[in-house]
């Protein structure tokens, strides 16, 4: 099966050896974004609410690139440095999607890259 890459500047750049997203067939596997702004890659802030709204927001465009949106993900993968932010990063989600929710895990993590508080990664289908 071939494999697509997929790139947009309205997302973070890669800061590794990775691929914003990767389609293979209906299948996109989005990889972990981080809180960066897109234009300087610095942290949007401190700030839990910011940066979980820069990460959906990342995650969107980089779904758009790949044809589709954030209610074509059918599988989203949520890391946190603090599991005391999860209410409130459930909250911000209801903002950006609708039922019927992606299956989900939430995972506390020790820590992330560049000291973000929040990164997420997903499985898209853009099956019929």
């Amino acid at each position: 099966m071939p494999r697509d890459t997929i790139h947009t500047d309205k997302a973070p750049a890669a800061i590794g050896p990775y691929s914003q997203a990767v389609r293979a067939g209906d299948t996109v596997y989005l990889s972990g974004q981080i809180p960066l702004v897109p234009e300087t890659m610095e942290l949007v802030g401190e700030d839990i609410e910011a940066q979980a709204r820069q990460v959906f927001d990342n995650l969107s465009a980089v779904t758009r690139a790949a044809g589709g949106s954030l209610g074509h993900i059918v599988k989203l993968n949520i890391y946190l440095t603090d599991l005391g932010h999860f209410a409130r990063v459930n909250e911000i989600m209801q903002e950006y999607f609708q039922e019927p929710y992606p299956a989900r895990a939430a995972v506390g993590v020790a820590a992330l890259p560049k000291g973000a508080g929040v990164e997420m990664e997903g499985i898209m289908s853009l099956a019929d």
